[in-house]
């Protein structure tokens, strides 16, 4: 099921959560105009984004302005967005000062500040609010923009805290702004693709110790959903592997390791 536009019922629960004054309606205002100039979104199960509760959003990630699409998307979809970020983008005195008024969290590459991300965004959760997590750390390495290996952080909140975990993919943002690109594509009008997944199934884990080996099987089952779901948007199969950049010679950077 696609819609060019979110059901008139995908935000009937979930008023309440934008109707709060906060300082998301300000970054409406300024954002969402020039997007729905730029962009139009195709929405394909937009009805599986819940309306209520704490849950993690975990999409594919390749172009640095998908935070800003995966945000007007969640917004759009009824739900106040907000992510795990780069702990460099927070240095950037406006951007920074946007992030931070809008509850984002910096995210160090690794180590013990890495870890308190993780508690900061198991802090919204206990909020009732949504996280959204790229699994992967950092963008795609693989040489066709398919999901790559992933990073255990999203699947050990949602294990956690026993949220459900929610893949997602988009496809066309590398029309709006390249993978490594640095200039904005904005005309003509783009579409960009964005298919919401079901619950990723962690029955099999919930209750046990959660150990590296744990998190990574279950990672990569969260992986594996991501692709199909691309590989619906783009109308082609996925690898049947995701891409190791270790195994190909290539440091990993900006990540967020569980």
């Amino acid at each position: 099921m696609s819609h060019d536009d979110p059901p008139s019922h995908t935000g009937v629960k979930a008023r309440s959560e934008k109707r709060r004054p906060s300082f998301f309606w300000f970054l409406a205002v300024l954002v969402l105009p020039l997007f729905n100039l730029a962009v139009r979104f195709r929405f394909h199960h937009p009805e599986r984004m819940p309306q209520a509760g704490a849950f993690v959003l975990a999409p594919n990630h390749y172009s640095e302005i998908d935070p800003v699409v995966m945000g007007v998307v969640a917004w759009k979809l009824g739900r106040a967005p907000r992510f795990l970020a780069k702990a460099s983008l927070f240095k950037n005195p406006v951007l920074g000062w946007l992030l931070r008024s809008s509850g984002q969290i910096p995210v160090e590459r690794a180590g013990s500040k890495s870890h308190a991300a993780l508690r900061a965004a198991e802090d919204l959760v206990e909020k009732g609010r949504m996280v959204i997590v790229y699994p992967e750390g950092s963008l795609t390495r693989e040489p066709d923009l398919w999901p790559m290996r992933g990073k255990t952080g999203a699947v050990r909140i949602a294990l956690e805290r026993d949220i459900p975990i929610i893949p997602a993919a988009h496809w066309g943002t590398q029309a709006l702004l390249a993978r490594y690109g640095k200039k904005l594509s904005l005309f003509p009008r783009k579409t960009i693709e964005v298919a919401i997944g079901e619950p990723l199934d962690l029955s099999a884990y919930r209750g046990k110790p959660l150990d590296q080996a744990t998190l990574l099987k279950a990672t990569g089952e969260l992986m594996d959903a991501i692709a199909e779901l691309l590989s619906e948007l783009r109308g082609e199969p996925a690898p049947p592997e995701r891409w190791d950049p270790t195994a190909h010679g290539q440091k990993e950077t900006g990540r967020l390791d569980g």
